[in-house]
Protein backbone atom coordinates (compact mmCIF):
# COMPACT_ATOMS: atom_id res chain seq x y z
CA UNK A 1 0.00 0.00 0.00
CA UNK A 2 1.16 3.68 -1.01
CA UNK A 3 2.11 5.68 2.24
CA UNK A 4 -0.91 7.75 2.89
CA UNK A 5 1.17 11.34 3.47
CA UNK A 6 -2.27 12.73 5.66
CA UNK A 7 -0.30 11.75 8.65
CA UNK A 8 2.11 14.80 7.88
CA UNK A 9 -0.69 16.96 7.43
CA UNK A 10 -1.92 15.58 10.88
CA UNK A 11 1.37 16.49 12.61
CA UNK A 12 1.40 19.89 11.26
CA UNK A 13 -1.48 20.64 12.54
CA UNK A 14 -0.59 20.59 15.95
CA UNK A 15 2.52 22.93 15.64
CA UNK A 16 0.58 25.82 16.82
CA UNK A 17 1.76 24.97 20.19
CA UNK A 18 7.69 18.24 40.18
CA UNK A 19 7.57 18.16 43.71
CA UNK A 20 11.03 17.64 43.38
CA UNK A 21 13.02 21.01 43.66
CA UNK A 22 14.96 20.87 40.50
CA UNK A 23 18.82 20.33 40.14
CA UNK A 24 20.06 23.49 40.01
CA UNK A 25 24.21 24.07 40.12
CA UNK A 26 25.50 27.31 42.01
CA UNK A 27 26.76 29.37 39.95
CA UNK A 28 27.20 33.42 40.44
CA UNK A 29 25.19 35.41 38.58
CA UNK A 30 27.33 37.73 36.35
CA UNK A 31 25.22 40.56 35.07
CA UNK A 32 26.97 42.30 31.88
CA UNK A 33 25.92 44.90 29.99
CA UNK A 34 22.77 45.32 26.94
CA UNK A 35 24.89 45.82 23.78
CA UNK A 36 24.59 46.33 20.53
CA UNK A 37 20.94 47.62 20.47
CA UNK A 38 18.87 46.74 17.24
CA UNK A 39 21.20 43.97 16.54
CA UNK A 40 20.27 40.47 17.69
CA UNK A 41 22.53 39.25 20.44
CA UNK A 42 23.12 35.79 21.84
CA UNK A 43 22.89 35.13 25.38
CA UNK A 44 24.05 32.20 27.66
CA UNK A 45 22.02 31.42 30.87
CA UNK A 46 24.57 31.73 34.20
CA UNK A 47 22.54 29.14 36.17
CA UNK A 48 22.31 25.69 34.86
CA UNK A 49 19.39 23.10 34.56
CA UNK A 50 19.40 19.41 34.44
CA UNK A 51 16.16 18.02 33.18
CA UNK A 52 14.82 14.71 34.26
CA UNK A 53 16.72 11.95 31.77
CA UNK A 54 20.20 13.88 31.45
CA UNK A 55 23.01 12.95 33.29
CA UNK A 56 24.08 16.72 34.21
CA UNK A 57 22.98 20.26 34.37
CA UNK A 58 23.44 22.56 31.21
CA UNK A 59 23.25 25.85 30.58
CA UNK A 60 20.63 27.50 28.27
CA UNK A 61 21.39 29.64 25.31
CA UNK A 62 18.53 32.17 23.61
CA UNK A 63 18.90 35.50 21.25
CA UNK A 64 17.64 38.68 22.26
CA UNK A 65 16.95 42.17 20.28
CA UNK A 66 16.30 45.30 21.75
CA UNK A 67 13.75 47.74 19.96
CA UNK A 68 14.24 51.08 21.29
CA UNK A 69 11.14 53.48 22.26
CA UNK A 70 10.51 56.03 19.67
CA UNK A 71 10.75 59.21 21.67
CA UNK A 72 13.59 59.83 23.47
CA UNK A 73 15.75 56.49 22.24
CA UNK A 74 17.04 55.62 25.56
CA UNK A 75 17.15 52.40 27.05
CA UNK A 76 14.89 53.49 30.18
CA UNK A 77 11.77 51.65 30.13
CA UNK A 78 12.04 47.72 29.23
CA UNK A 79 9.10 45.61 27.83
CA UNK A 80 9.90 41.60 27.29
CA UNK A 81 8.27 40.05 25.40
CA UNK A 82 9.35 36.02 25.25
CA UNK A 83 8.59 33.45 22.13
CA UNK A 84 6.72 30.59 23.00
CA UNK A 85 6.93 26.71 21.98
CA UNK A 86 8.71 27.20 19.12
CA UNK A 87 10.74 23.68 17.75
CA UNK A 88 13.23 23.85 15.12
CA UNK A 89 12.85 27.73 15.53
CA UNK A 90 10.35 28.15 13.02
CA UNK A 91 9.94 32.04 14.11
CA UNK A 92 12.59 34.49 13.99
CA UNK A 93 12.46 37.96 15.93
CA UNK A 94 11.71 39.78 13.33
CA UNK A 95 8.38 37.10 12.68
CA UNK A 96 7.58 37.55 16.27
CA UNK A 97 7.93 41.35 16.09
CA UNK A 98 5.48 40.63 12.74
CA UNK A 99 2.89 38.22 14.89
CA UNK A 100 2.01 41.38 17.06
CA UNK A 101 -0.18 43.27 14.97
CA UNK A 102 -3.46 43.13 15.19
CA UNK A 103 -7.12 45.42 14.23
CA UNK A 104 -5.80 47.58 11.12
CA UNK A 105 -2.83 48.18 10.70
CA UNK A 106 -1.86 48.08 14.21
CA UNK A 107 1.05 46.72 16.21
CA UNK A 108 1.26 46.14 20.23
CA UNK A 109 5.15 46.78 19.87
CA UNK A 110 5.18 49.73 17.69
CA UNK A 111 2.27 51.13 19.86
CA UNK A 112 4.48 50.81 23.03
CA UNK A 113 7.23 52.11 21.41
CA UNK A 114 5.38 55.83 20.33
CA UNK A 115 4.57 55.28 24.61
CA UNK A 116 8.03 55.72 25.02
CA UNK A 117 8.96 52.10 26.00
CA UNK A 118 11.68 49.24 24.63
CA UNK A 119 10.75 46.30 23.64
CA UNK A 120 12.61 43.53 24.11
CA UNK A 121 12.16 39.54 22.20
CA UNK A 122 13.87 36.73 23.42
CA UNK A 123 13.96 33.94 21.11
CA UNK A 124 14.73 30.24 21.92
CA UNK A 125 16.61 29.37 18.96
CA UNK A 126 18.64 25.77 17.74
CA UNK A 127 22.01 25.74 19.15
CA UNK A 128 24.60 23.13 19.86
CA UNK A 129 25.94 22.75 23.34
CA UNK A 130 29.63 22.85 23.65
CA UNK A 131 29.36 20.45 27.02
CA UNK A 132 28.35 17.63 24.90
CA UNK A 133 27.87 19.18 21.18
CA UNK A 134 24.68 17.89 21.53
CA UNK A 135 21.98 19.90 18.81
CA UNK A 136 19.14 21.58 20.81
CA UNK A 137 15.67 22.70 20.06
CA UNK A 138 15.45 25.49 22.41
CA UNK A 139 11.96 26.77 21.19
CA UNK A 140 10.90 23.30 22.54
CA UNK A 141 13.33 22.29 25.70
CA UNK A 142 12.68 22.03 29.29
CA UNK A 143 10.47 25.17 30.79
CA UNK A 144 12.78 25.60 33.42
CA UNK A 145 16.00 25.77 31.47
CA UNK A 146 14.79 28.58 29.16
CA UNK A 147 13.78 30.05 32.25
CA UNK A 148 17.39 30.71 33.54
CA UNK A 149 17.58 32.84 30.27
CA UNK A 150 14.76 35.16 30.80
CA UNK A 151 16.91 35.26 34.96
CA UNK A 152 19.89 36.17 32.70
CA UNK A 153 18.12 38.64 30.44
CA UNK A 154 16.61 40.58 33.09
CA UNK A 155 20.01 40.66 35.03
CA UNK A 156 21.58 42.13 32.02
CA UNK A 157 18.43 44.49 31.70
CA UNK A 158 18.74 45.94 35.19
CA UNK A 159 22.37 46.32 34.91
CA UNK A 160 22.22 48.27 32.03
CA UNK A 161 19.02 50.06 31.62
CA UNK A 162 18.73 54.06 32.84
CA UNK A 163 16.61 55.26 35.32
CA UNK A 164 14.37 53.46 37.70
CA UNK A 165 11.28 52.31 35.66
CA UNK A 166 10.56 48.97 36.57
CA UNK A 167 10.14 46.08 33.71
CA UNK A 168 6.97 44.73 32.44
CA UNK A 169 7.39 40.53 30.92
CA UNK A 170 4.78 39.41 28.51
CA UNK A 171 4.59 35.75 28.00
CA UNK A 172 2.61 34.42 24.80
CA UNK A 173 1.49 30.61 25.38
CA UNK A 174 4.81 28.04 26.38
CA UNK A 175 6.56 31.90 27.02
CA UNK A 176 4.16 32.75 30.04
CA UNK A 177 5.24 29.62 31.90
CA UNK A 178 8.59 30.82 31.27
CA UNK A 179 8.20 34.27 32.49
CA UNK A 180 5.92 32.81 35.97
CA UNK A 181 9.07 30.37 36.48
CA UNK A 182 11.98 32.97 35.92
CA UNK A 183 10.21 35.36 37.86
CA UNK A 184 9.25 33.43 40.81
CA UNK A 185 12.24 31.94 40.84
CA UNK A 186 14.12 35.30 41.12
CA UNK A 187 12.18 35.93 44.23
CA UNK A 188 12.49 32.26 45.99
CA UNK A 189 16.44 32.65 45.56
CA UNK A 190 16.73 36.49 46.52
CA UNK A 191 17.71 37.91 43.04
CA UNK A 192 16.27 41.30 41.70
CA UNK A 193 14.09 41.29 38.91
CA UNK A 194 12.90 44.66 38.86
CA UNK A 195 9.41 43.62 37.93
CA UNK A 196 6.21 45.66 38.10
CA UNK A 197 3.77 43.93 35.54
CA UNK A 198 3.79 40.00 34.46
CA UNK A 199 1.34 39.64 31.29
CA UNK A 200 0.07 36.12 30.58
CA UNK A 201 -1.41 35.59 27.35
CA UNK A 202 -3.14 32.11 26.92
CA UNK A 203 -0.55 30.56 28.73
CA UNK A 204 -1.11 26.48 29.64
CA UNK A 205 -0.89 27.13 33.30
CA UNK A 206 -2.62 23.58 34.10
CA UNK A 207 -1.61 22.19 30.50
CA UNK A 208 -2.54 22.01 26.88
CA UNK A 209 -4.22 19.33 25.07
CA UNK A 210 -4.00 17.98 21.88
CA UNK A 211 -6.76 15.46 20.93
CA UNK A 212 -5.61 12.40 22.05
CA UNK A 213 -6.81 10.75 18.82
CA UNK A 214 -5.10 12.56 16.69
CA UNK A 215 -2.02 11.82 18.35
CA UNK A 216 -2.76 8.18 18.70
CA UNK A 217 -3.45 8.85 14.77
CA UNK A 218 -0.58 10.45 13.41
CA UNK A 219 1.95 8.41 16.03
CA UNK A 220 0.79 5.23 14.15
CA UNK A 221 0.99 7.00 10.68
CA UNK A 222 4.66 7.51 11.64
CA UNK A 223 6.21 4.81 13.63
CA UNK A 224 3.63 1.97 12.44
CA UNK A 225 4.02 -0.21 9.19
CA UNK A 226 3.43 2.93 6.92
CA UNK A 227 6.24 4.87 8.69
CA UNK A 228 7.45 8.10 7.34
CA UNK A 229 10.25 9.53 8.30
CA UNK A 230 9.37 13.21 7.73
CA UNK A 231 6.30 12.37 9.80
CA UNK A 232 8.85 10.95 12.10
CA UNK A 233 10.57 14.27 12.38
CA UNK A 234 7.10 16.09 12.86
CA UNK A 235 5.93 13.67 15.52
CA UNK A 236 9.49 13.97 17.53
CA UNK A 237 9.07 17.59 17.62
CA UNK A 238 5.50 17.90 18.11
CA UNK A 239 4.70 15.54 20.29
CA UNK A 240 7.52 13.88 22.02
CA UNK A 241 9.91 16.91 22.27
CA UNK A 242 10.69 17.64 26.11
CA UNK A 243 8.17 21.15 26.08
CA UNK A 244 5.41 19.04 24.58
CA UNK A 245 5.59 16.51 26.87
CA UNK A 246 5.99 18.83 30.05
CA UNK A 247 2.23 20.98 29.32
CA UNK A 248 0.31 17.76 27.42
CA UNK A 249 -2.75 16.77 29.79
CA UNK A 250 -2.93 13.92 27.82
CA UNK A 251 0.30 12.41 25.81
CA UNK A 252 0.14 9.53 23.96
CA UNK A 253 3.15 8.03 25.72
CA UNK A 254 1.35 7.02 28.68
CA UNK A 255 -0.97 5.26 27.05
CA UNK A 256 1.48 2.75 24.74
CA UNK A 257 1.53 -1.00 25.70
CA UNK A 258 4.78 -2.29 27.17
CA UNK A 259 7.02 -2.50 24.50
CA UNK A 260 4.88 -0.98 21.90
CA UNK A 261 5.91 2.68 20.22
CA UNK A 262 3.06 2.38 18.56
CA UNK A 263 0.35 0.34 20.22
CA UNK A 264 -2.62 1.62 23.00
CA UNK A 265 -3.17 -0.28 26.18
CA UNK A 266 -6.77 0.35 26.39
CA UNK A 267 -6.95 -0.18 29.88
CA UNK A 268 -5.30 3.09 30.12
CA UNK A 269 -8.11 5.70 29.12
CA UNK A 270 -8.27 8.45 31.56
CA UNK A 271 -6.09 11.82 30.32
CA UNK A 272 -2.70 10.38 31.57
CA UNK A 273 0.40 12.85 31.31
CA UNK A 274 4.10 11.94 29.41
CA UNK A 275 5.56 9.77 32.21
CA UNK A 276 8.19 11.51 34.44
CA UNK A 277 7.37 14.50 32.57
CA UNK A 278 3.94 16.03 33.02
CA UNK A 279 3.47 14.99 36.86
CA UNK A 280 6.64 16.25 37.86
CA UNK A 281 6.35 19.77 35.52
CA UNK A 282 3.32 20.24 36.95
CA UNK A 283 3.55 19.81 40.59
CA UNK A 284 7.27 22.00 40.52
CA UNK A 285 4.79 24.85 38.79
CA UNK A 286 2.04 24.74 40.93
CA UNK A 287 4.39 24.66 44.53
CA UNK A 288 6.28 27.56 43.35
CA UNK A 289 2.67 29.79 42.61
CA UNK A 290 2.81 32.89 40.65
CA UNK A 291 5.49 36.02 40.91
CA UNK A 292 4.42 37.54 44.05
CA UNK A 293 6.21 41.09 43.57
CA UNK A 294 4.54 41.85 40.46
CA UNK A 295 1.12 42.87 39.42
CA UNK A 296 -0.07 39.14 37.49
CA UNK A 297 -2.84 39.63 34.80
CA UNK A 298 -3.60 37.11 32.04
CA UNK A 299 -5.36 37.21 28.54
CA UNK A 300 -7.48 33.86 27.72
CA UNK A 301 -8.62 33.23 23.98
CA UNK A 302 -10.68 30.67 25.50
CA UNK A 303 -14.54 31.71 25.61
CA UNK A 304 -15.68 32.12 29.73
CA UNK A 305 -19.04 31.68 29.10
CA UNK A 306 -19.52 28.21 28.44
CA UNK A 307 -18.95 28.07 25.10
CA UNK A 308 -17.92 25.20 23.30
CA UNK A 309 -15.11 24.45 20.88
CA UNK A 310 -17.57 21.58 19.12
CA UNK A 311 -19.16 18.58 21.23
CA UNK A 312 -17.65 15.94 23.31
CA UNK A 313 -17.86 12.33 21.99
CA UNK A 314 -18.22 14.51 18.13
CA UNK A 315 -17.22 12.35 15.03
CA UNK A 316 -14.69 14.48 13.50
CA UNK A 317 -13.62 12.23 10.56
CA UNK A 318 -15.12 9.01 9.07
CA UNK A 319 -13.88 8.57 6.06
CA UNK A 320 -12.10 6.06 3.10
CA UNK A 321 -9.31 7.45 1.64
CA UNK A 322 -9.17 5.12 -2.04
CA UNK A 323 -5.24 5.26 -2.21
CA UNK A 324 -5.80 2.89 -5.46
CA UNK A 325 -8.50 0.49 -6.91
CA UNK A 326 -7.22 -2.24 -4.97
CA UNK A 327 -5.69 -0.03 -1.85
CA UNK A 328 -7.37 2.18 0.75
CA UNK A 329 -7.28 3.36 4.35
CA UNK A 330 -10.48 3.73 6.33
CA UNK A 331 -9.80 6.52 9.01
CA UNK A 332 -12.04 7.61 12.48
CA UNK A 333 -11.36 10.15 15.04
CA UNK A 334 -14.08 11.43 17.55
CA UNK A 335 -13.37 13.97 20.15
CA UNK A 336 -13.11 12.52 23.97
CA UNK A 337 -16.58 11.36 25.13
CA UNK A 338 -19.15 13.36 28.09
CA UNK A 339 -18.14 12.82 31.89
CA UNK A 340 -17.41 9.07 32.72
CA UNK A 341 -18.12 7.47 29.60
CA UNK A 342 -15.57 6.00 26.92
CA UNK A 343 -15.38 5.77 23.17
CA UNK A 344 -13.22 4.91 20.36
CA UNK A 345 -11.75 8.07 19.62
CA UNK A 346 -8.99 6.66 16.81
CA UNK A 347 -9.08 4.21 14.80
CA UNK A 348 -6.79 3.20 11.12
CA UNK A 349 -7.32 0.02 9.14
CA UNK A 350 -5.41 -0.53 5.84
CA UNK A 351 -6.96 -2.51 3.79
CA UNK A 352 -6.27 -4.59 0.24
CA UNK A 353 -9.19 -6.11 -1.84
CA UNK A 354 -8.50 -9.89 -2.64
CA UNK A 355 -12.32 -11.15 -4.10
CA UNK A 356 -13.08 -8.85 -0.73
CA UNK A 357 -11.79 -5.80 1.58
CA UNK A 358 -9.29 -7.88 3.88
CA UNK A 359 -8.09 -5.34 6.87
CA UNK A 360 -3.99 -5.83 6.54
CA UNK A 361 -3.11 -3.42 9.25
CA UNK A 362 -5.26 -2.46 12.21
CA UNK A 363 -4.49 0.16 15.69
CA UNK A 364 -7.27 1.58 17.50
CA UNK A 365 -7.40 3.94 20.54
CA UNK A 366 -10.29 4.45 23.16
CA UNK A 367 -10.54 7.21 25.80
CA UNK A 368 -12.70 7.82 28.92
CA UNK A 369 -13.28 10.96 30.25
CA UNK A 370 -13.56 12.19 34.08
CA UNK A 371 -16.48 11.92 36.32
CA UNK A 372 -16.04 15.46 37.20
CA UNK A 373 -16.11 17.01 33.44
CA UNK A 374 -16.84 16.32 29.62
CA UNK A 375 -13.36 15.61 27.76
CA UNK A 376 -10.89 17.83 26.48
CA UNK A 377 -11.23 18.18 23.16
CA UNK A 378 -14.30 20.45 22.64
CA UNK A 379 -13.88 22.65 26.19
CA UNK A 380 -13.77 26.16 26.11
CA UNK A 381 -10.79 27.18 25.53
CA UNK A 382 -8.00 29.13 22.87
CA UNK A 383 -8.28 27.09 19.47
CA UNK A 384 -6.45 25.12 17.24
CA UNK A 385 -7.59 26.10 13.67
CA UNK A 386 -7.04 23.42 11.28
CA UNK A 387 -8.61 25.04 8.22
CA UNK A 388 -5.27 27.59 8.46
CA UNK A 389 -3.36 24.72 6.90
CA UNK A 390 -5.84 24.51 4.05
CA UNK A 391 -3.45 26.19 1.67
CA UNK A 392 -0.71 23.55 1.99
CA UNK A 393 -3.43 20.83 -0.13
CA UNK A 394 -1.95 22.38 -3.27
CA UNK A 395 -3.27 20.48 -5.68
CA UNK A 396 -2.61 17.34 -3.57
CA UNK A 397 -5.96 15.61 -4.59
CA UNK A 398 -5.51 13.33 -1.08
CA UNK A 399 -4.98 16.71 1.38
CA UNK A 400 -7.75 18.26 -0.57
CA UNK A 401 -9.72 15.11 0.29
CA UNK A 402 -8.55 14.95 3.82
CA UNK A 403 -9.76 18.84 4.29
CA UNK A 404 -13.22 18.19 2.62
CA UNK A 405 -14.06 15.47 4.98
CA UNK A 406 -13.17 16.59 8.64
CA UNK A 407 -16.36 17.05 10.11
CA UNK A 408 -14.95 19.68 13.03
CA UNK A 409 -11.72 22.56 11.97
CA UNK A 410 -11.00 23.03 15.38
CA UNK A 411 -10.36 22.00 18.37
CA UNK A 412 -9.47 23.03 22.57
CA UNK A 413 -5.64 23.86 22.13
CA UNK A 414 -5.66 26.09 25.65
CA UNK A 415 -8.56 25.13 27.85
CA UNK A 416 -9.98 28.73 29.32
CA UNK A 417 -9.38 27.17 32.81
CA UNK A 418 -5.63 26.36 32.52
CA UNK A 419 -5.02 30.09 30.62
CA UNK A 420 -6.15 31.74 34.16
CA UNK A 421 -5.26 28.91 36.38
CA UNK A 422 -8.97 28.50 37.68
CA UNK A 423 -9.28 26.62 41.01
CA UNK A 424 -12.07 25.27 42.89
CA UNK A 425 -13.71 23.09 40.50
CA UNK A 426 -12.11 20.83 38.22
CA UNK A 427 -15.50 21.30 35.79
CA UNK A 428 -13.57 22.30 32.49
CA UNK A 429 -16.91 23.83 31.08
CA UNK A 430 -17.58 25.73 34.20
CA UNK A 431 -17.98 29.27 32.64
CA UNK A 432 -15.91 31.74 34.10
CA UNK A 433 -17.56 34.50 37.25
CA UNK A 434 -16.91 36.82 39.18
CA UNK A 435 -16.29 33.93 41.90
CA UNK A 436 -14.30 31.98 40.19
CA UNK A 437 -11.16 30.97 41.88
CA UNK A 438 -7.60 32.63 40.09
CA UNK A 439 -4.50 33.89 41.25
CA UNK A 440 -4.49 36.47 38.75
CA UNK A 441 -5.50 40.47 39.77
CA UNK A 442 -7.35 41.32 36.67
CA UNK A 443 -7.93 39.15 33.37
CA UNK A 444 -9.70 39.38 30.10
CA UNK A 445 -11.54 36.45 28.42
CA UNK A 446 -13.92 36.37 25.27
CA UNK A 447 -17.32 35.46 24.91
CA UNK A 448 -16.43 33.17 21.99
CA UNK A 449 -13.04 30.98 21.71
CA UNK A 450 -10.64 32.55 19.33
CA UNK A 451 -7.53 30.71 17.68
CA UNK A 452 -4.61 30.51 20.21
CA UNK A 453 -2.45 33.51 20.79
CA UNK A 454 -5.17 35.66 18.48
CA UNK A 455 -4.53 39.66 18.96
CA UNK A 456 -7.95 41.56 19.08
CA UNK A 457 -8.61 45.04 19.67
CA UNK A 458 -10.16 44.36 23.06
CA UNK A 459 -7.65 41.92 24.66
CA UNK A 460 -4.43 44.34 23.09
CA UNK A 461 -7.03 47.48 24.86
CA UNK A 462 -6.69 45.50 28.29
CA UNK A 463 -3.33 44.75 27.70
CA UNK A 464 -2.24 48.39 27.09
CA UNK A 465 -4.41 49.98 29.68
CA UNK A 466 -2.20 47.14 32.33
CA UNK A 467 1.18 48.77 30.74
CA UNK A 468 -0.09 52.21 30.44
CA UNK A 469 -1.53 53.17 33.53
CA UNK A 470 0.16 53.39 36.30
CA UNK A 471 -2.48 53.41 38.80
CA UNK A 472 -2.85 49.89 38.56
CA UNK A 473 0.06 48.55 39.67
CA UNK A 474 0.01 46.34 43.01
CA UNK A 475 2.03 47.94 45.87
CA UNK A 476 4.10 45.43 47.73
CA UNK A 477 1.74 44.47 50.86
CA UNK A 478 2.32 42.28 53.46
CA UNK A 479 0.27 39.50 52.40
CA UNK A 480 1.23 39.12 48.95
CA UNK A 481 4.87 38.03 50.71
CA UNK A 482 2.64 35.48 52.95
CA UNK A 483 4.31 31.75 52.51
CA UNK A 484 2.52 27.96 53.18
CA UNK A 485 4.31 24.76 54.02
CA UNK A 486 3.30 22.12 52.06
CA UNK A 487 2.40 19.47 52.21
CA UNK A 488 0.53 20.14 55.27
CA UNK A 489 0.50 17.96 58.21
CA UNK A 490 -1.75 18.34 61.56
CA UNK A 491 -1.17 21.88 61.51
CA UNK A 492 -0.57 24.50 58.94
CA UNK A 493 2.09 26.62 59.32
CA UNK A 494 1.85 30.07 57.46
CA UNK A 495 5.37 32.56 57.26
CA UNK A 496 5.51 36.52 56.46
CA UNK A 497 8.54 38.36 57.16
CA UNK A 498 5.93 41.11 57.72
CA UNK A 499 2.86 41.36 59.88
CA UNK A 500 -0.63 40.35 58.02
CA UNK A 501 -2.87 41.80 60.73
CA UNK A 502 -6.86 41.29 60.93
CA UNK A 503 -7.03 38.43 58.30
CA UNK A 504 -9.02 36.43 57.75
CA UNK A 505 -8.40 32.72 56.81
CA UNK A 506 -10.79 30.06 55.00
CA UNK A 507 -9.45 26.31 53.50
CA UNK A 508 -11.85 25.33 50.53
CA UNK A 509 -11.60 22.04 49.07
CA UNK A 510 -11.51 21.14 45.43
CA UNK A 511 -15.77 21.79 45.49
CA UNK A 512 -15.82 25.15 46.51
CA UNK A 513 -16.74 24.13 50.04
CA UNK A 514 -15.50 25.88 53.31
CA UNK A 515 -13.74 23.33 55.63
CA UNK A 516 -11.64 25.32 58.09
CA UNK A 517 -12.04 29.04 58.91
CA UNK A 518 -11.00 31.51 61.48
CA UNK A 519 -11.13 35.15 61.84
CA UNK A 520 -8.66 37.97 63.44
CA UNK A 521 -5.58 36.11 62.91
CA UNK A 522 -2.45 38.04 63.01
CA UNK A 523 0.38 36.48 61.36
CA UNK A 524 4.32 37.52 61.76
CA UNK A 525 7.21 35.05 61.67
CA UNK A 526 6.04 31.88 61.69
CA UNK A 527 2.48 30.67 63.18
CA UNK A 528 1.37 26.89 62.93
CA UNK A 529 -2.72 26.80 63.14
CA UNK A 530 -3.62 22.95 64.26
CA UNK A 531 -5.92 21.83 61.57
CA UNK A 532 -7.31 18.06 60.79
CA UNK A 533 -8.15 17.68 57.24
CA UNK A 534 -8.54 14.41 55.37
CA UNK A 535 -5.92 13.51 52.59
CA UNK A 536 -6.61 15.79 49.60
CA UNK A 537 -5.48 18.97 47.52
CA UNK A 538 -7.35 22.21 48.81
CA UNK A 539 -6.94 25.83 48.63
CA UNK A 540 -6.03 28.34 51.69
CA UNK A 541 -7.60 31.85 51.16
CA UNK A 542 -6.53 34.82 53.36
CA UNK A 543 -7.45 38.53 53.10
CA UNK A 544 -7.36 41.05 54.87
CA UNK A 545 -7.64 44.97 54.41
CA UNK A 546 -4.43 45.35 52.48
CA UNK A 547 -6.07 42.79 50.04
CA UNK A 548 -6.33 38.64 49.20
CA UNK A 549 -4.36 35.65 48.46
CA UNK A 550 -4.91 32.10 47.57
CA UNK A 551 -2.67 29.09 48.07
CA UNK A 552 -2.64 25.39 46.94
CA UNK A 553 -2.26 23.07 50.07
CA UNK A 554 -2.12 19.41 49.80
CA UNK A 555 -2.44 17.25 52.33
CA UNK A 556 -1.08 14.26 52.16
Amino acid sequence: MKKITLSFLLAVAVAGFAQNRPNYTGTTLRPTAVQNVNAIQSITATIPYQGYGETQAFLGQGEYEIFLDNTNGVFDKPIVLLDGFDPNDGRTIPAIYGLLTYGIGQNLADDLRNQGYDVVILNFPNYTRPADNALVSGGSDFIQRNAMVLVELLNQINAQKVGTEKNVVIGPSMGGLIARYGLRYMEMNSLTHDTRLYISFDAPHKGANIPIGFQHLFNYMAYGPLGDATVQVLTDAMLKSTASRQMLIDQFEGHLQTGSTTEFNNAVQLPTGAPNYRNAFQGELDAMGFPQNVRNVAISNGAGNGSTNGTPGQVVMDHTFNVTSTQRAIINLNFTPVANQSIQVSRFRGQAFVFVWLTVYESLANSTSPSYTDGLDSAPGGKFDITSLAGAAGSNALLTEFFDNLNINYFDFIPTHSSLAVSGTQNLYSPVTDVSITPFDAYYVPTANENHVTLTAGNMAFALNEILNPVLATPETAISGLQVQNPVGNVLSLYSTREISQASLAVVDVTGKTVFSQAEVSISGQMDIPVSLPPGVYFLRVNNAEGSITKKIVKN
